[in-house]
């Protein structure tokens, strides 16, 4: 009999890490306990490590998956690559380990010219479709077929053209361009890959499946994924799993929606539900920070009832967990669904008061109170913070240029740079300095370790900026949106005042 390397969510559970990865261990625990996750399977991290050695597959895997697959179809009522009602999936990675961002996701797999003519019909909405496909084309364009950015202070070329787009329009947000006008960006975002590649995107949905898994695995020796491993002393040998789920979509319209929370403030380690939300927007939209996102209790005047929902999930996962949870959710047409869990990363000052509450709620002993606190953590501690009667004076004085959010603790000073690898060269040469973007990406994370803190114009307090600060102990704002950044000139205009910051 062949080894097993696949497993659908009914048949895995926490214990599994290891072989499922952390998030297909939880998506298999969430499934067990009755959370709404939508159905799919997990490929094991041996098949990573196999791959890593052999550069192909182990014997059997091909036809598990399909069997796997055929599962999924059976139990959405979809099929996959199916002209009429297709099915779609998402592929992500997981290893036994959280690493936020560092590994590649692809979202919407399984669109064609074909195909999107059947979610069109399937849904009678022609500009959720094309947006689907613009993002599927984009996502599987930069992690699949490598069209990425070619120098540092270049832009990513499908954002760029996202946003002539939208100038052009003269639309705001995403949301503001027409089915016609995504469906324009599907065969410029084409036009993209063939340009940059020399081959047409591949129409083919299993071409397209298989692609997706391949990436997956790669990532995990990718440059951001080896450095987080150094950073965090995660063993290479341990490899990552590969996640296939069924698409949910949050951006199906005015009643669809997705968000991050976490079961604690992750900053203060309050015992209150913390998180963020965008209506009619895709996972990405959030944990990126291309959009400021809402506050998770505004969800309880949108739709009431997902917000109770989510309050009685947010109870369950500590209850099974027993640690702070970092949670994914979509809401379609009104219904809410689980798509990963995660023990969140928190600062050190929220890693303490978790800790010692969790052992006063009796979820913890003290034993594993005490053991759950890192040394780094207790370093936290003692960064610096503004002095109240310095900031009030500042205040007072007319000295405050912008305000963001504080996602990361403290307070820090620094030179001016944009780019991570700048981070890094001026750090490295005995230089303070501040990581100034946009938004940040996975790709800054070695910039992100060298700088004393990191300012966005874009994203929330569950962005990634936000995430990867509050593990590092960095200072941390983001969302500070009087900034208007220029990569070619190297400077910063805060509004409305025009005041300019030339980079160092």
């Amino acid at each position: 009999m062949a080894k097993k390397y696949v497993y659908r969510f009914s048949e895995g559970d926490k214990d599994m890490k290891a072989l499922l990865g952390g998030k297909g261990a939880n998506l298999a625990q969430m499934t067990r306990i009755g959370l709404p996750v939508p159905p799919g399977f997990t490929i094991t991290t041996e098949v990573c490590t196999y791959f890593s050695e052999h550069g192909s597959y182990p014997e059997g895997l091909e036809e598990q998956v399909g069997e796997a697959l055929a599962a999924v179809e059976e139990q959405t009522g979809k099929r996959f690559g199916a002209p009429d009602n297709p099915l779609l999936l998402s592929v992500r990675s997981g290893a036994r380990a959280s690493m936020p961002g560092m590994m590649d996701t692809i979202l919407n797999l399984g669109l064609n010219d074909t195909t999107v003519q059947g979610l069109i019909a399937a849904t009678g909405d022609a500009r959720f479709a094309y947006d689907c496909y613009r993002r599927f084309v984009a996502m599987y364009g930069d992690v699949v077929l490598g069209c990425k950015p070619e120098r540092e202070d270049e832009h990513d070329p499908f954002e760029e053209r996202l946003d002539r787009m939208k100038e052009e329009r003269g639309a705001r947000y995403d949301t503001d361009l027409t089915a016609d006008d995504l469906k324009q960006l599907v065969a410029d975002f084409k036009a993209i890959v063939k340009q940059r590649t020399g081959h047409e995107f591949p129409e083919d949905p299993r071409e397209q499946l298989w692609g997706a898994i391949g990436a997956v695995f790669r990532s995990w020796n990718n440059d951001r994924a080896v450095a987080y491993r150094r950073l965090y002393d995660i063993p290479d040998t341990w490899g990552t799993a590969v996640n296939v789920q069924a698409m949910v979509f949050g951006n199906s319209g005015e009643d669809s929606g997705t968000g991050v929370a976490f079961t604690r403030n992750p900053a203060t380690g309050a015992n209150e539900f913390y998180g963020e939300f965008l209506v009619n927007a895709q996972g990405e939209d959030v944990v990126a920070g291309v959009r400021t996102p809402r506050p998770v209790q505004e969800l309880a005047e949108v739709w009431p009832d997902v917000y109770r929902q989510l309050l009685e999930v947010r109870e369950t996962l500590e209850r099974e967990l027993r640690d702070m949870q970092d949670f994914e959710f979509t809401i379609e047409h009104g219904r809410l669904y689980m798509l990963q869990t995660r023990n969140g990363k928190r600062t050190g000052l929220a890693a303490i008061r978790i800790a010692v509450d969790m052992c006063d709620e009796g979820l913890i002993s003290p034993e594993e109170a005490l053991m759950r606190i890192e040394p780094e953590q207790l370093n936290q501690l003692l960064r610096p913070v503004f002095a109240p009667e310095d900031k009030q004076k500042a205040v007072a004085e007319g000295r405050v240029k912008a305000k963001g959010l504080p996602a990361g603790p403290g307070a820090a000073s620094g030179r001016v740079v944009f780019t991570a690898a700048d981070a890094v060269e001026w750090a490295g040469r005995g230089e303070k300095v501040l990581l100034v973007r946009d938004f940040t990406s996975p790709d800054d994370i070695r910039g992100m370790d060298a700088a004393e803190g990191i300012l966005t114009a874009q994203g929330g307090m569950t962005s990634h900026a936000a995430l990867v600060a509050r593990q590092m102990g960095k200072v941390c704002v983001v969302g500070c949106g009087a900034l208007a950044i220029d990569l070619s000139t190297r400077t910063i205009t805060i509004m409305p005042d025009g005041t300019l910051v030339k980079e160092g």
